[in-house]
Protein backbone atom coordinates (compact mmCIF):
# COMPACT_ATOMS: atom_id res chain seq x y z
CA UNK A 1 0.00 0.00 0.00
CA UNK A 2 2.86 2.35 0.81
CA UNK A 3 4.32 1.57 -2.56
CA UNK A 4 1.07 2.57 -4.34
CA UNK A 5 0.92 5.85 -2.40
CA UNK A 6 4.59 6.54 -3.19
CA UNK A 7 4.02 5.92 -6.91
CA UNK A 8 0.99 8.20 -6.89
CA UNK A 9 2.98 10.98 -5.18
CA UNK A 10 5.85 10.58 -7.69
CA UNK A 11 3.45 10.76 -10.61
CA UNK A 12 1.78 13.87 -9.16
CA UNK A 13 5.11 15.62 -8.51
CA UNK A 14 6.51 14.80 -11.99
CA UNK A 15 3.35 16.07 -13.70
CA UNK A 16 3.45 19.22 -11.59
CA UNK A 17 7.06 19.82 -12.65
CA UNK A 18 6.23 19.50 -16.34
CA UNK A 19 3.31 21.98 -16.22
CA UNK A 20 4.31 25.64 -15.99
CA UNK A 21 3.12 27.49 -12.96
CA UNK A 22 1.06 30.67 -13.09
CA UNK A 23 4.17 32.63 -12.08
CA UNK A 24 6.08 31.19 -15.09
CA UNK A 25 3.35 32.18 -17.53
CA UNK A 26 3.25 35.78 -16.31
CA UNK A 27 7.04 36.12 -16.32
CA UNK A 28 7.37 36.16 -20.11
CA UNK A 29 9.87 38.80 -21.02
CA UNK A 30 8.46 41.34 -23.54
CA UNK A 31 11.80 41.45 -25.37
CA UNK A 32 11.53 37.70 -25.99
CA UNK A 33 8.06 38.21 -27.44
CA UNK A 34 9.27 41.03 -29.69
CA UNK A 35 12.21 38.88 -30.82
CA UNK A 36 9.76 36.20 -31.92
CA UNK A 37 7.55 38.67 -33.78
CA UNK A 38 10.31 40.54 -35.64
CA UNK A 39 11.09 37.75 -38.16
CA UNK A 40 7.44 37.77 -39.23
CA UNK A 41 7.48 41.53 -39.75
CA UNK A 42 10.72 41.26 -41.72
CA UNK A 43 9.08 38.73 -44.04
CA UNK A 44 6.33 41.20 -44.84
CA UNK A 45 8.89 43.84 -45.80
CA UNK A 46 10.87 41.44 -48.00
CA UNK A 47 9.94 41.83 -51.65
CA UNK A 48 10.10 38.22 -52.79
CA UNK A 49 10.46 34.96 -50.90
CA UNK A 50 13.68 32.96 -51.03
CA UNK A 51 12.03 29.96 -52.65
CA UNK A 52 10.42 32.16 -55.34
CA UNK A 53 13.79 33.82 -55.96
CA UNK A 54 15.31 30.36 -56.42
CA UNK A 55 12.55 29.50 -58.89
CA UNK A 56 13.21 32.68 -60.90
CA UNK A 57 16.91 31.90 -60.86
CA UNK A 58 16.20 28.42 -62.23
CA UNK A 59 14.01 29.91 -64.99
CA UNK A 60 16.93 32.18 -65.90
CA UNK A 61 19.25 29.16 -65.86
CA UNK A 62 16.85 27.40 -68.25
CA UNK A 63 17.11 30.24 -70.77
CA UNK A 64 20.88 30.55 -70.48
CA UNK A 65 21.47 26.79 -70.70
CA UNK A 66 19.30 26.39 -73.81
CA UNK A 67 21.05 29.43 -75.34
CA UNK A 68 24.44 27.91 -74.60
CA UNK A 69 23.45 24.59 -76.16
CA UNK A 70 22.10 26.37 -79.23
CA UNK A 71 25.33 28.38 -79.63
CA UNK A 72 27.36 25.17 -79.31
CA UNK A 73 25.13 23.59 -81.96
CA UNK A 74 25.73 26.60 -84.24
CA UNK A 75 29.50 26.17 -83.83
CA UNK A 76 29.40 22.44 -84.47
CA UNK A 77 27.49 22.88 -87.73
CA UNK A 78 30.20 25.07 -89.28
CA UNK A 79 30.58 28.47 -87.67
CA UNK A 80 28.22 30.78 -85.89
CA UNK A 81 27.72 33.40 -88.63
CA UNK A 82 26.86 31.07 -91.50
CA UNK A 83 24.77 28.70 -89.40
CA UNK A 84 22.97 31.57 -87.70
CA UNK A 85 22.00 32.98 -91.09
CA UNK A 86 20.83 29.55 -92.21
CA UNK A 87 18.80 28.83 -89.05
CA UNK A 88 17.30 32.28 -88.48
CA UNK A 89 17.00 34.06 -91.83
CA UNK A 90 16.35 30.89 -93.85
CA UNK A 91 14.32 29.24 -91.12
CA UNK A 92 13.20 25.66 -91.78
CA UNK A 93 10.99 23.99 -89.18
CA UNK A 94 12.36 20.52 -89.86
CA UNK A 95 16.05 21.33 -89.43
CA UNK A 96 16.39 24.50 -87.30
CA UNK A 97 16.94 24.73 -83.55
CA UNK A 98 16.11 28.42 -83.49
CA UNK A 99 12.52 27.70 -82.51
CA UNK A 100 13.65 25.72 -79.45
CA UNK A 101 15.67 28.78 -78.40
CA UNK A 102 12.60 30.99 -78.95
CA UNK A 103 10.57 28.55 -76.87
CA UNK A 104 13.02 29.03 -73.98
CA UNK A 105 12.73 32.82 -74.40
CA UNK A 106 8.92 32.48 -74.33
CA UNK A 107 9.04 30.42 -71.10
CA UNK A 108 11.44 32.89 -69.51
CA UNK A 109 9.35 35.96 -70.34
CA UNK A 110 6.02 34.48 -69.24
CA UNK A 111 7.33 32.94 -66.01
CA UNK A 112 9.39 35.94 -64.91
CA UNK A 113 6.50 38.27 -65.71
CA UNK A 114 3.99 36.09 -63.84
CA UNK A 115 6.01 34.94 -60.83
CA UNK A 116 8.64 37.66 -60.31
CA UNK A 117 7.01 40.89 -61.47
CA UNK A 118 3.32 40.16 -60.82
CA UNK A 119 4.04 37.72 -57.95
CA UNK A 120 1.28 35.40 -59.07
CA UNK A 121 0.26 32.78 -56.50
CA UNK A 122 -1.42 30.39 -58.90
CA UNK A 123 -0.22 27.60 -61.16
CA UNK A 124 -1.91 28.60 -64.43
CA UNK A 125 1.11 30.40 -65.96
CA UNK A 126 3.47 27.46 -65.42
CA UNK A 127 0.79 25.05 -66.66
CA UNK A 128 0.39 27.12 -69.83
CA UNK A 129 4.12 27.35 -70.58
CA UNK A 130 4.70 23.66 -69.87
CA UNK A 131 1.76 22.61 -72.06
CA UNK A 132 2.94 24.81 -74.95
CA UNK A 133 6.52 23.58 -74.55
CA UNK A 134 5.52 19.92 -74.39
CA UNK A 135 3.16 20.12 -77.37
CA UNK A 136 5.63 22.05 -79.50
CA UNK A 137 8.57 19.76 -78.70
CA UNK A 138 6.55 16.60 -79.29
CA UNK A 139 5.38 17.93 -82.66
CA UNK A 140 8.89 19.04 -83.56
CA UNK A 141 10.38 15.63 -82.72
CA UNK A 142 7.67 13.76 -84.65
CA UNK A 143 7.56 15.98 -87.75
CA UNK A 144 11.14 17.24 -88.10
CA UNK A 145 14.33 15.52 -89.10
CA UNK A 146 16.30 16.47 -86.00
CA UNK A 147 17.43 12.94 -85.20
CA UNK A 148 19.35 12.70 -88.46
CA UNK A 149 21.45 15.74 -87.47
CA UNK A 150 23.52 14.08 -84.77
CA UNK A 151 23.55 14.38 -81.00
CA UNK A 152 21.96 17.83 -80.84
CA UNK A 153 18.86 16.40 -82.49
CA UNK A 154 18.34 14.51 -79.23
CA UNK A 155 19.94 16.75 -76.63
CA UNK A 156 18.32 20.13 -77.23
CA UNK A 157 14.65 19.00 -77.33
CA UNK A 158 15.08 16.57 -74.42
CA UNK A 159 16.86 19.13 -72.20
CA UNK A 160 14.24 21.77 -73.02
CA UNK A 161 11.44 19.32 -72.20
CA UNK A 162 13.04 18.23 -68.92
CA UNK A 163 13.76 21.80 -67.76
CA UNK A 164 10.16 22.86 -68.42
CA UNK A 165 8.84 19.98 -66.32
CA UNK A 166 11.36 20.60 -63.51
CA UNK A 167 10.16 24.21 -63.36
CA UNK A 168 6.57 22.97 -63.09
CA UNK A 169 7.44 20.51 -60.34
CA UNK A 170 9.46 23.11 -58.42
CA UNK A 171 6.71 25.72 -58.50
CA UNK A 172 3.89 23.30 -57.69
CA UNK A 173 5.61 21.30 -54.94
CA UNK A 174 8.04 23.82 -53.42
CA UNK A 175 7.23 27.47 -54.12
CA UNK A 176 3.46 27.65 -53.73
CA UNK A 177 3.16 25.29 -50.70
CA UNK A 178 6.06 26.91 -48.84
CA UNK A 179 4.69 30.40 -49.40
CA UNK A 180 1.24 29.29 -48.27
CA UNK A 181 2.81 27.77 -45.15
CA UNK A 182 4.70 31.01 -44.42
CA UNK A 183 1.50 32.98 -44.94
CA UNK A 184 -0.35 30.76 -42.49
CA UNK A 185 2.45 30.97 -39.92
CA UNK A 186 2.18 34.78 -40.00
CA UNK A 187 -1.28 34.53 -38.54
CA UNK A 188 -0.26 32.16 -35.73
CA UNK A 189 1.80 34.80 -33.91
CA UNK A 190 0.06 38.14 -33.96
CA UNK A 191 1.88 41.23 -32.70
CA UNK A 192 0.40 42.91 -29.61
CA UNK A 193 -1.92 45.76 -30.43
CA UNK A 194 -0.68 49.21 -29.44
Amino acid sequence: MNRVLGDAENAHSSSAESCPSLRDVHSINPTQLVARIEPYEAREKKGISDVRRTFCLFVTFDLLFITLLWIIELNVKGGIETTLEKEVLQYDYSSSYFDIFLLAVFRFKVLILAYAMCRLRHWWAIAFTTAVTSAFLLAKVIISQLFSQGAFGYVLPIISFILAWIETWFLDFKVLPQEAEEENSKFLVLPPSS
